[in-house]
């Protein structure tokens, strides 16, 4: 593993084991998504304008007794507050004295939003927009973020696009794709299609309601029945999410929308969990310690899977992420 330069993040083994039931990474990947039982977690939603005439969701956690802060979360594709990793990771860390709040990608909170633009992997704009209205709302208290998957990449993304940026004291991007247009290729091959295909299922559902209700033409070229017969990442994002959010193309959209090449910037201590054997990605998709800025620290584990990090039996098994993302946290917490 290369070690960092002077001046460069840090590269380093992460300290998660599984168990040895679960050294799979398809195992890691969806035991916790379809077999684990869901913590239990109360949330109250919240919907704040847009200066576009649409709306953003927000799904905040219960209230803590005695307040550390506030822990903003932001999801995967086609993600929510019911996903297993934000359900879950939201729980434990109300439980530990943070007031968590869910901010849900357009479309993705279970009612469609009111104008044809969604949101991806690069699109900070939502995101600044919340932040700036949460810092207003609680100026007087330390917030941290934490981003999963596609979620983790848009964070990694900001904060490098804003590296003087007031609003977070820390930040966590768990199996973040770095790298889009590897992890496309990555996910249409093997085993992996099944992720593919189940998360495009959801996308095109999404796009077609979307489509039956407001007017497309001159945005994307694709009817309807074109839209349900698009078959991958690559293709969907060639033909809807790239015209639609003013890039020239996918490899367009890939290149100025992948977090590496942003992660030299960023300033807030940052730290990236990032397992080998994610089968939504390569390997290829890891950066060197000589990509990460000083505040960046890169834990890697050979197990994992994607936003996995199950340990324990077989029977009651622990996500070690919410461990880690608690020890991450409190760190950077005011010292009075």
């Amino acid at each position: 593993m290369k070690q960092p330069d002077s001046g460069h993040g840090i590269v380093r083994r992460s300290d998660f084991t599984p168990a040895r039931w679960a050294r799979n990474r398809h195992v890691q990947t969806i035991w916790p998504r379809f077999f684990q039982k869901r913590l239990p977690l109360s949330v109250k939603w919240e919907r704040i304008a847009t200066p576009d005439d649409d709306f953003l969701d927000l799904a905040w956690g219960p209230q803590p007794f005695s307040l550390k802060g506030v822990v903003v979360m932001f999801h995967g594709l086609e993600g929510s507050i019911r996903s297993h990793y934000a359900n879950d990771m939201m729980a434990v860390l109300s439980q530990q004295g943070w007031q968590c709040v869910m901010m849900h990608f357009r479309s993705c909170s279970g009612e469609i939003n009111r104008q044809p633009r969604a949101y991806h992997s690069g699109e900070t704009s939502d995101p600044v927009y919340f932040l700036d209205w949460l810092e207003k709302r609680f100026p007087q208290l330390p917030k941290v973020g934490i981003g999963f998957s596609l979620g983790g990449n848009m964070l990694l993304k900001l904060l490098g696009e804003n590296p003087a940026q007031k609003w977070l004291q820390a930040a966590i991007a768990v199996s973040a794709p770095m790298k889009l247009a590897d992890c496309s290729q990555s996910i249409a091959t093997g085993f992996s299609r099944v992720y593919q295909n189940y998360l495009l299922k959801s996308m095109k559902s999404t796009l077609i309601k979307k489509m039956q209700r407001m007017d497309y033409r001159g945005l994307i070229n694709v009817s309807v029945e074109q839209a349900s017969q698009l078959s991958s990442f690559q293709e969907f994002d060639e033909k809807v999410t790239a015209p639609l959010h003013g890039f020239a193309d996918a490899t367009d959209y890939y290149e100025k929308c992948s977090a590496l090449p942003f992660l030299g910037a960023i300033q807030c201590p940052t730290l990236i969990l990032h397992s080998l054997d994610d089968p939504f990605m390569s390997p290829s998709v890891v950066p060197d310690a000589s990509d990460l800025a000083r505040a960046v620290t890169l834990e890697l584990s050979d197990f994992g899977g994607h936003v996995g990090f199950m340990q324990g039996g077989l029977l009651k098994p622990t996500v070690w992420l919410q461990q880690r993302a608690a020890e991450w946290f409190r760190q950077y917490l005011p010292t009075h």
